[in-house]
């Protein structure tokens, strides 16, 4: 096995180790294993996982160790590098079905999170170019080098939406946010909460009142364990709570992420965004949506937006330790909802914050 640890974008995600506090997933240059923590066992226990198969990857991907477009993005396309170096494949022909074997795979995980198919065709299509020069381990160098520049780009842009974000947060602000947005849902700082984060560092004195979102619970779970670590001051408070909270003027706006949004705004993110969204528009608060530009497709329909259907038992039990009801009751459990565009104040990126007509200046920033 060569040694890759010299690539540029590994050196380059040394510069951001300040931001870097909490790492969710990295690829370990010493034993060229992908390395991620378990997002299902937080906030009890942190428990790191590493594996150089790449199916395990798609399954982490599958089953929520991983989990959060960006974070979903990144580690499908270490998994192709797993592919790619764990290859017994004798020629660069060999290596390419190979390398489409686990495009594949890894593509079937889930259909929502937009940066999964996103990062992969990258990925695939460094490796078809690559492969014209016959020469196999250059195919591999070429892979693992651009998913470490996926990884280090969403560090970086995740930084800068944290800095555009910023600048909508006054001090004194209380932030409702729904769902995990932070390290664990990127390879690094996070969008909404990253966001929140900046903001926290610029010493800005806020507040975050975070949903439990149900019924995986990454709020009550996820937010709770990365807020702790910062020392942010948060309130906890469940699904059904944040109409009461902005009629009652305990927030001053809302800042959520994505999974996908297309050129018109319209944007799929957990369920439950949506009411939200309602919630802050009916109370006249700003809404949010913090994302990279790897979030946007090229689509102006919404029926482009797959939506994820998840197992029932999500909803029946709590977490699959705790039966909430009746063993046969019918369950329609989607993973997420789409939130028009009206109802979005603006969409933070790391380009900046775009506001309507998103159609033409979502499309602007593309460009």
């Amino acid at each position: 096995m060569s040694d890759y640890s010299a690539l540029a974008p590994f050196k380059e995600l040394e510069k951001y180790e300040e931001y870097l506090k909490i790492k969710s997933l990295y690829w370990d240059i010493g034993t060229n294993e992908f390395v991620w923590l378990d997002t299902r066992l937080l906030p009890f226990e942190e428990v790191y996982r590493r594996t150089r198969d790449y199916k395990r990857v798609a399954q982490a991907i599958k089953t929520m160790e991983i989990r959060g477009a960006p974070a979903i993005g990144v580690s499908a396309a270490y998994g192709m590098a797993l592919a790619a170096l764990y290859s017994k494949a004798r020629n660069s022909e060999e290596l390419m079905r190979d390398i489409r074997e686990a495009y594949e795979t890894l593509r079937s995980t889930r259909p929502t999170a937009y940066n999964l198919f996103w990062a992969l065709d990258r990925v695939l299509n460094k490796a078809q170019e690559t492969s014209k020069s016959g020469d196999p381990e250059k195919v591999k160098e070429a892979i693992l080098e651009e998913a470490a520049t996926i990884h280090v780009e969403d560090v970086r842009s995740n930084i800068s939406i944290g800095k555009h974000g910023s600048k909508l947060i006054d001090n004194g602000d209380v932030i409702l946010t729904h769902c995990n947005t932070g390290v664990l849902a990127t390879s690094g700082f996070g969008t909404a909460l990253g966001v929140i984060r900046y903001a926290w560092y610029e010493g800005k004195k806020i507040k975050v009142i975070t949903t439990e979102t149900r019924p995986v619970l990454q709020g009550a779970r996820l937010n709770v364990w990365e807020l702790k670590k910062e020392g942010i001051p948060f309130t906890l408070i469940t699904d059904g709570m944040p109409g009461l909270v902005f009629r009652q003027g305990m927030a001053d706006l809302a800042i959520v992420g994505a999974d996908r949004i297309i050129l018109t705004g319209h944007t799929a993110n957990k369920i439950g965004t949506y009411m939200v969204a309602l919630a802050a528009f009916d109370n006249d608060k700003p809404f949010y949506v913090a994302a990279p530009t790897s979030t946007i497709q090229k689509s102006t329909n919404p029926e482009d937006i797959v939506i994820e259907v998840r197992d029932p038992e999500e909803v029946r039990t709590v977490l699959g330790r705790y039966r909430l009801t009746l063993p046969d009751v019918d369950v329609y459990n989607p993973s997420f909802d789409i939130t028009p565009p009206r109802y979005i104040t603006g969409i933070i990126t790391e380009k900046g914050v775009v506001y309507p007509p998103y159609i033409r200046n979502l499309r602007a920033i593309l460009e």
